[in-house]
C-alpha cells in the first residue's frame, strides 16, 4: 500500500509540474521581446519529501527500460512520374520518372538481447526498403526483416546482438484497469520521451480499420512516433507495444487520453509464430459463415437478447461441422469470451493459432449448448482455376483485416497472370470481388464453398478503388 502510494504522489506530483511548465513556456511566448523583467523571479521547486517520506521517482524503473526501447528508422526508393499513376503516360516516357527516398521514423522494443530481436509495428516498417536501429547510447545498427503480421500491426526484426539490453515479457492477462502503466518511444525522431497513466481498459476491440484487436487502453500519451515503442508496468516490465492513438480530429490534433497498445501476450505468440514459419502467420478458422442476431431474429430464435452470431453455412470438413455445429446455432461465447456478432467471432477466430481448443457456448433452439472445436488451418490464398476454368491466372487471398474493419467483405485479387484468362476477362490485382452469381459469401472459405456447382454464367461483383462494377467471367 505505501509503495502505491508513493507512486501515485509521484505521478500527481509531475502531472502537477508537467502543467506549471507549459504554463510558464505559453506565458514566456506570448511576453513580447522588449518586456524583459529587471530582475529573475524565483520559480518554485518541487518538495524534497511529502508527509516525512522521500518524494518517489520513476527514474530507477526507467534506467533499466530505456536503453531496450530503439528508434526505427525506415527508407523506402518510390519511382515518381509527373503524370502520376497514369500507365499509359509512364510507359510512354519512363525516362522522365525519378527516384525518391521516402524515409519515417518509428519505435521498437528489444525482447531478446542474446539473438538481438526486435519488435515493433508492422506499420512502422511496411514497404521499407532499408531498416536500421538507433539505441539509446547512440549507435545505429542494421537491422534484417525476420517476419510480420499486418492483421495484428506485429513485424520482428533482427539486430546484430552486441551489448544489448532487452526487456523482460510480463504477464499482459493479469493487467487490471487503474494499473499504472508508462509509454516510451521516440516521437518526431526528437530522442527518447516517456508518458505515463493507467490502464484504461483491457481486452478493447471494435476499432474501425485496425485488424484484428485486443488491445490495452490507456491514457498515456501516445504520440506519433511511438507506435512500436514500450508500454511497461511499473516493474519495468513489457506489457503491451504501443500502436495507435485516437482522435477524431487526427492524430496530429493531439492526445485525448485515448492510446492502444498490443498486448504482450499476443504479441509474444505472433513473434513465435513468424520465426517459426518463415516470416508469416498461420492462423487457425472454424471453417463457417455467420451473420449479426438483429431484435428481429432474436424474437425467432427465443433469444433473450439480440447478440451473437448467428451460424449460417458451416463448411464441409472444417473445424465446425466435426464440433458438430449447425445453421440456425447462435454462438454467444467462445471460450469464456463474450461475443456479440460476425465481427466478435472473426475477430476471436484470428487471434488463435492452428490447433487450438475452443469450448463454444451456443443456443441452439433458444437452448443453451456447450461444443467443442479445434480450429484447422485457414488458406491464405486460393488459384481462380481451382474454382473455375474462367478465373484461371487469378489468385484470390482473404481481405486485409482493415478491409473488414473498414466495413468490407468478400475476397481480395491478390494477383493476375498477364494474359491469362482471368486478365483478358477484365479483372485486375487489388479488385475487392464482394458478390458473385455463385451465391453469398464473405470470406475466402465462402467464396470457395459458393463453387460447389458451377454456374452457367459467372459475374463478379467487384469494387476497384471507389468504383463498383459488375465484370462478367467469358
Amino acid at each position: 500500500m505505501r509503495t502505491a502510494t508513493k507512486t501515485l504522489l509521484a505521478l500527481t506530483a509531475a502531472a502537477a509540474f508537467g502543467g506549471f511548465a507549459a504554463t510558464v513556456m505559453r506565458d514566456g511566448l506570448e511576453t513580447p521581446a522588449e518586456a524583459a523583467p529587471a530582475a529573475a523571479t524565483p520559480m518554485a521547486a518541487l518538495p524534497t519529501a511529502v508527509g516525512g517520506q522521500p518524494l518517489p521517482s520513476l527514474a530507477p524503473m526507467l534506467a533499466k527500460v530505456t536503453p531496450a526501447v530503439v528508434s526505427v528508422h525506415t527508407k523506402q526508393r518510390v519511382r515518381v512520374s509527373p503524370f502520376g499513376n497514369d500507365p499509359m503516360f509512364r510507359r510512354m516516357f519512363p525516362e522522365l520518372s525519378q527516384e525518391r527516398i521516402n524515409e519515417s521514423l518509428g519505435s521498437g522494443v528489444i525482447v531478446d538481447a542474446q539473438q538481438g530481436l526486435v519488435l515493433t509495428n508492422h506499420h512502422v516498417i511496411e514497404g521499407a526498403d532499408e531498416v536500421s536501429v538507433t539505441l539509446s547510447d547512440g549507435r545505429t545498427l542494421k537491422a534484417d526483416f525476420v517476419g510480420s503480421d499486418p492483421d495484428t500491426d506485429i513485424a520482428v526484426m533482427k539486430i546484430p546482438p552486441q551489448n544489448l539490453r532487452a526487456l523482460p515479457l510480463a504477464d499482459s492477462s493479469a493487467l487490471r484497469v487503474g494499473d499504472f502503466v508508462v509509454a516510451v518511444g521516440n516521437p518526431f525522431g526528437i530522442g527518447q520521451t516517456v508518458t505515463s497513466g493507467i490502464v484504461s481498459a483491457v481486452g478493447r476491440s471494435g476499432l474501425r480499420g485496425l485488424g484484428f484487436q485486443h488491445f490495452i487502453q490507456t491514457d498515456a500519451s501516445i504520440n506519433p512516433g511511438n507506435s512500436g515503442g514500450a508500454l511497461v508496468n511499473l516493474n519495468g516490465e513489457l506489457v503491451g507495444v504501443n500502436t495507435a492513438s485516437f482522435n477524431p480530429r487526427g492524430s496530429m490534433a493531439g492526445n485525448i487520453g485515448l492510446g492502444f497498445a498490443i498486448p504482450t501476450s499476443l504479441a509474444r505468440n505472433i513473434m513465435g509464430q513468424l520465426i517459426a514459419n518463415n516470416g508469416v502467420v498461420i492462423r487457425g478458422t472454424l471453417g463457417l459463415e455467420s451473420q449479426d442476431v438483429n431484435a428481429r431474429l432474436a424474437q425467432g430464435l427465443g433469444l433473450d437478447e439480440a447478440r451473437g452470431a448467428l451460424v449460417t453455412q458451416v463448411f464441409a470438413g472444417g473445424a465446425a461441422a466435426s464440433a458438430g455445429l449447425k445453421p440456425g446455432d447462435v454462438i454467444v461465447a467462445a471460450n469464456g469470451e463474450r461475443i456479440d456478432g460476425r465481427d466478435g467471432l472473426r475477430n476471436f477466430e484470428g487471434l488463435q493459432a492452428v490447433g487450438s481448443r475452443i469450448a463454444l457456448d451456443v443456443r441452439r433452439d433458444g437452448k443453451p449448448l456447450q461444443l467443442s472445436a479445434t480450429l484447422r488451418e485457414q488458406p491464405k490464398s486460393l488459384a481462380g482455376l481451382e474454382l473455375d476454368p474462367r478465373l484461371a491466372g487469378a489468385v484470390f487471398a482473404e481481405l486485409p483485416e482493415q478491409l473488414r474493419q473498414s466495413g468490407y467483405a468478400g475476397v481480395l485479387v491478390e494477383s493476375v497472370a498477364r494474359g491469362s484468362r482471368a486478365a483478358q476477362n477484365g479483372l485486375q490485382k487489388s479488385d475487392v470481388v464482394v458478390a458473385a452469381s455463385t451465391g453469398s459469401f464473405a470470406d475466402l472459405p465462402g467464396f470457395r464453398a459458393s463453387f460447389t456447382q458451377a454456374p452457367a454464367q459467372l459475374v463478379l461483383r467487384i469494387m476497384r478503388g471507389n468504383r463498383r462494377g459488375d465484370l462478367p467471367m467469358q
